[in-house]
């Protein structure tokens, strides 16, 4: 397991993600995408349409190194930002696609090898960091 309680709770409340990627360049590549976070493998997948067709999979079939962040601003008075960035190895796959959805069977999936957290749980101050194993 990846993420704690408190980010397992968070992460429930968002739809979208910004994955980035890193180009044949080593230029970055950075994409809003919507994800699902499987606890019991404790691994991010991305889903999207044409998604084997995207510069995003191609990126990650030559480099697999990727950071997710899923952020949201929880308050403007006072200015509360809070969020999560998972950094990790990714990998493409091909698999069933999620029920009721719209997207192909093709996925990036992510294993977190670092996760920080910023304004996710009270009992924290400033950003965390923790590596998974």
């Amino acid at each position: 397991m990846s993420l704690t309680d408190i980010e397992r709770e968070y992460i429930a409340t968002q739809r979208l993600g910004r994955l980035a990627t890193v180009g044949p360049n080593g230029d970055p590549q950075n994409n809003p995408v919507g994800f699902r976070y499987d606890p019991d493998t404790g691994t991010f997948d991305i889903h999207g349409f044409n998604l084997a067709q995207s510069r995003k999979y191609r990126n990650v079939q030559r480099n697999g190194q990727v950071a997710l962040v899923i952020d949201d601003l929880a308050s403007v008075q006072p200015w509360r930002v809070r969020g999560i960035e998972v950094r990790g190895q990714a990998e493409t796959l091909v698999e069933d696609a999620p029920e009721g959805s719209h997207f192909g069977a093709d996925l990036i999936r992510i294993h977190p090898r670092t996760i920080f957290s910023w304004g996710i749980d009270p009992a924290a101050d400033g950003m965390t960091k923790r590596t998974v194993r």
